[in-house]
């Protein structure tokens, strides 16, 4: 049992979980929860770290069993988690990134491209969220969060695991490509020329989704096919950008549901 927060082990966990650099140097990331650990795929697993308590009352250990794992002091487990209120079990689970050609290459591809988000809450909700509208991959410049800080990871709930994402090193290069084979790109925007419903979605799709605070520059935003809007009652100017991408998504999801 590892009883001091001392040990190199957690003192790594500490550092894999405030730091980017420490995350890419080793190519892991930090997953925490019951859910979490259920739900990777065990060839990505590297390491489990389950705290003395839990570990009592653990239902799942004929799958704990067969990976390898340590057991931590309730105390040491707790200076460990990144979480408040930790559950009882993390996984440091090593990195993937999916080729963007093959993201490309799909049937009707549904793409969201990510221009500089920096909130971990907004990333994480959009790829959970296009698990669930049938996003086909999400595309991200460099200066988007990075996807494995531990509360992009919390937010996606699992969908991490599943949705194809990349980082692209030059993003006009990458919406360059995406002309060519035929993938209609759409901007976001609140000078939007047509309401996001008016557009027909059926062939390949992409949604340019800005910044927070500046949205899209317009570097990127000339790389559009069309620019979209949704419509805004009261005195409100915009949506959060998980919400619009969320919008966008499942009209999408809608519109080739009905074909």
């Amino acid at each position: 049992m590892i009883t001091s927060s001392t040990n190199a082990k957690i003192k790594n966990i500490v550092q894999l979980n405030t730091s980017s650099k420490a995350r890419r140097e080793q190519g892991v990331f930090v997953a925490e929860g019951t859910k979490m650990f259920l739900e990777a795929p065990a060839d990505s697993i590297r390491q489990i770290f389950i705290s003395e308590s839990y570990y009592h009352r653990c239902e799942y250990l004929d799958r704990l069993e067969k990976l390898p794992y340590d057991i931590v002091e309730d105390s040491v487990f707790r200076k460990a988690s990144d979480t408040m209120n930790p559950q009882g079990i993390l996984c440091v689970i090593g990195q993937s990134c999916n080729d963007i050609n093959a993201m490309l290459a799909k049937p009707q591809p549904l793409l969201m491209v990510l221009e500089g988000l920096q909130d971990p809450g907004n990333l994480g909700t959009i790829i959970r969220t296009g698990e669930g509208a049938g996003v086909t991959g999400i595309i991200m410049d460099r200066n988007t969060a990075d996807v494995f800080n531990p509360k992009v990871i919390r937010a996606t709930m699992g969908s991490v695991y599943r949705v194809p994402f990349a980082y692209t090193e030059n993003l006009p290069d990458t919406l360059t490509q995406m002309k060519k084979q035929d993938i209609r790109i759409y901007a976001a925007h609140l000078s939007g020329h047509r309401f996001y419903y008016e557009e027909d979605y059926c062939s390949g799709s992409a949604f340019l989704i800005g910044n927070e605070g500046n949205g899209l520059s317009e570097h990127i935003t000339g790389y559009a096919d069309t620019r979209i809007k949704i419509p805004m009652q009261g005195q409100v100017e915009s949506l959060n950008a998980a919400v619009s991408a969320s919008v966008l998504m499942y009209e999408v999801m809608r519109q080739r549901s009905i074909k």
